[in-house]
């Protein structure tokens, strides 16, 4: 009997087609368990709610920025840029295993399970897989060509390249459109920094301006912004009522129950890393449809109305609420029920801020290369984009509310 595995496979993604699995190892890192479980870790967390059809996960946004990776490496390769296969496999490697560091829901549990980022949760489960020295140092900006971790990880990645086209072509949001391939076509390599031809800067135009439409439109929609708020604080009310000792973790997953029990973890805690690398978005819900039971009034509540879908209201503005419009509210909602005002300001009633930056001058710069091999950075080589624009952060205020029934 032939027990041999063909590794040669193809995979059919919606948005790029048929992409090849590039080598052996690469096959079995697909297989590995870490990152067989971004295939239950949905890419836009609970943005299903709003966009229908935002159903896809963080598995096939890997394999797509793999892709990208793939495609941008050959283009450097073509313009005589030496990378050997080595480095080109540690690349598709640390590309593939960037977000499985990543928690359930995404960014919105981001710092709930451990107190350090997902970067470096991610870090941490590269190196007990086993990879080699150059992954981690490509991944982590170890590497003596710079370039190589910018194409993982920079202002002008194959990430954000791979997670903006995606959730454009799932969402049905056209803002989020770019010109990806022209992009990737238009990389190079200066002085070992990763930058752009000069024909390509339109299209580097229109990647800066669309992603900041995406995050009002899709990662920052008050909608959505509503139904991380309702999620964050199931959490914390069950942790809450957990370490009062009234026990909520009875039905839930062993893994999960680590959490709930002990609150959030560093990543020297190797029980919690074993329970993290075992949690998805499933033993969320599961815990979630367990509470919308529970004896808490609060905690049951909170889980049902995430069920039903009824996610509370939430006003957003261009100034700050005012400390009294904030505890008139909370008044209204103590007139009519028996929760305290502490429970209200901590559940019902709550406010906070929304950032938004379309460029930052502190990261890795987007760099133009003109024909006579001077460098300038996109503003000062745009028509469009001036310092004064992508400088400018945009802040907003929220105030939301959930009504009690």
């Amino acid at each position: 009997m032939n027990n041999v595995v063909n590794k040669k496979k193809i995979i059919n993604d919606p948005v790029y087609g048929f992409i090849n699995i590039p080598s052996g190892i690469i096959f079995d890192l697909l297989e590995h368990s870490y990152l067989q479980r971004l295939r239950r870790i949905k890419q836009l967390g609970l943005s299903n709610l709003v966009y229908p059809g935002a159903e896809h996960t963080r598995f096939s946004h890997s394999i797509g920025a793999m892709f990208l990776m793939n495609q941008a490496l050959d283009v450097l390769k073509q313009k005589q840029e030496p990378i050997t296969n080595e480095e080109t496999e540690a690349s598709l490697i640390a590309i593939l295993l960037h977000d499985i560091g990543h928690s359930p829901f995404s960014h919105c549990l981001e710092h709930f399970f451990f107190e350090e980022s997902h970067e470096k949760v991610s870090l941490k489960l590269m190196k007990r897989i086993g990879v080699s020295d150059m992954v981690v140092d490509i991944f982590s900006n170890k590497y003596s060509k710079r370039f190589l971790h910018q194409l993982v990880s920079s202002q002008l990645d194959v990430d954000r390249l791979d997670y903006l086209t995606r959730d454009s072509f799932f969402t049905g949001v056209s803002e989020g459109v770019i010109g990806t391939e022209r992009i990737i076509k238009m990389l190079a390599v200066k002085d070992d920094e990763l930058v752009v031809e000069q024909k390509g800067i339109y299209s580097i135009e229109k990647f800066i301006i669309s992603r900041r439409l995406m995050y009002w439109q899709v990662y920052m929609h008050k909608t959505v912004v509503a139904a991380d708020i309702l999620i964050r604080t199931i959490l914390e009310r069950a942790r809450e009522i957990q370490a009062k000792g009234i026990e909520t973790t009875e039905f839930i997953s062993p893994s999960f129950a680590y959490f709930i029990k002990n609150g959030t973890r560093t990543l020297e805690d190797d029980k919690a890393v074993d329970c993290f690398a075992l949690l998805d978005d499933t033993d969320i819900w599961n815990a979630i449809k367990v509470w919308s039971k529970s004896n808490d009034f609060i905690l049951s509540y909170l889980s049902q109305c995430l069920i039903d879908r009824r996610l509370g209201k939430i006003q957003i503005q261009d100034k700050p609420f005012l400390e009294q419009d904030i505890e008139k509210t909370i008044e209204e909602f103590y007139s009519l029920g028996s929760l305290s005002k502490e429970d209200l300001s901590s559940y019902f009633v709550l406010k906070d801020e929304l950032e938004n930056k379309a460029y930052s001058f502190q990261d890795d710069k987007i760099n133009i290369l003109f024909k006579n091999e001077e460098v300038k950075e996109i503003f000062n080589a745009s028509d469009q984009l001036d310092e004064r624009f992508l400088s400018k952060e945009i802040k907003k205020y929220y105030l939301y509310k959930l009504l009690i029934k």
